[in-house]
């Protein structure tokens, strides 16, 4: 693979574009979304891990190689003034700008990957949900405070029609349709009725696990998010604490241990070094009876992450609404990634 990168580097190289329709169609081409780059990234979740530092270094020297070589010829068009340009050119504008990924869609993407690497495969789910697979499927009683209407939006003061309130349940039609073994990760769009601030927002992101199987035990569980932690982060050293949730038993929340080297370090962990990332546990046996899954033969684990959290601790944003409003100022800082 290094030596097609090298080869694409090569043959790139002497690239000149005649036109700027001519300098978009090779944009195109190697930087669409259907493009040759595009097509390195895939192929890049098969190379062996210990080539993935080399390889993915040169994907983004050719990525870096593809957006300057535009650049530049497009600012030499600019230059020539509108006499240089075709007829047609005058209905269009003169010049384009290169775009940029969103920073969730860019951590929404790694995440993905890395659950991908070790056999989970995405499913997803309708927005608009009954009650019985957000909350009765997932052993949510029913005087439980999350069906109160200040956390949940219900459809037209539907009780039973709501916009989901977590990707949990795309897990419950997952485990209604399908037989086990079950190995998936949900992404997804997620809405409570919560005030806005700089740290909560009434619209956000998650990707939920599942994974079912005979004889799942926490130690599986433990295991997937030390992988997925060390992958991510770059760190291995985790901890889990008791916690509670009703679709899992036991539950616990994760941490990973972020290290106090700096100032900031002292302020994203409050002065503990360590970060809580996740929720997660054994999924309750009542959960795998509600869908049909012999409890006795099959046992589960679960767990779930907001992307939005994730992407500010990356990306040191202090302020969720930055990630909603589409500020072109703050969208720009992105054009590396």
């Amino acid at each position: 693979m290094l030596d097609k990168i090298k080869g694409y580097i090569e043959e790139t190289a002497s690239f000149k574009a005649e036109s700027l329709e001519q300098l978009e169609n090779f944009r195109i081409h190697w930087l669409g979304r259907k493009g040759v780059l595009k097509d390195l990234f895939e192929d890049f979740k098969t190379v062996p891990k210990e080539l993935k530092r080399d390889v993915g270094q040169a994907v983004n020297e050719l990525r870096s190689h593809l957006e300057a070589t535009i650049v530049k010829q497009k600012e030499a068009f600019d230059g020539q003034g509108q006499e240089s340009l075709n007829l047609e050119d005058y209905t269009r504008p003169s010049g384009f700008e290169l775009g940029s990924k969103h920073p969730v869609s860019v951590v929404r993407r790694e995440i993905l990957d890395i659950f991908s690497q070790i056999g989970f495969k995405v499913a997803e789910g309708p927005e608009i949900e009954d009650d019985w697979h957000v909350f009765s499927g997932l052993n949510f009683p029913p005087e439980h405070p999350a069906r109160d209407m200040q956390d949940t939006f219900f459809i037209e003061k539907d009780p039973d029609i709501l916009l989901r309130t977590h990707t949990s349940s795309v897990q419950v039609r997952t485990m209604t349709d399908s037989e086990p073994p079950m190995r998936i990760v949900m992404p997804g769009r997620v809405f409570r009725n919560e005030a806005i601030s700089a740290r909560s927002h009434c619209i956000f992101h998650q990707i939920e696990g599942l994974y079912i199987d005979e004889d799942v035990s926490f130690a599986d569980l433990k295991q997937t998010l030390m992988y997925f932690a060390k992958e991510f982060f770059g760190k291995s050293k985790i901890r889990l604490r008791p916690s509670y949730f009703p679709f899992t038993e036991p539950s616990a929340e994760m941490d990973v241990y972020w290290g106090l080297n700096s100032e900031t370090d002292y302020r994203i962990t409050k002065g503990t070094g360590w970060l809580e990332i996740l929720g997660c546990g054994m999924v309750d046996p009542n959960v795998l009876e509600a869908s049909n899954i012999d409890s006795k033969k099959y046992s589960g684990f679960a767990f779930g992450m907001g992307i939005e959290r994730i992407a500010m601790l990356r990306y040191q944003i202090d302020d969720i609404r930055l990630l909603f409003e589409n500020d072109v100022r703050f969208l720009q800082q992105f054009k590396s990634i």
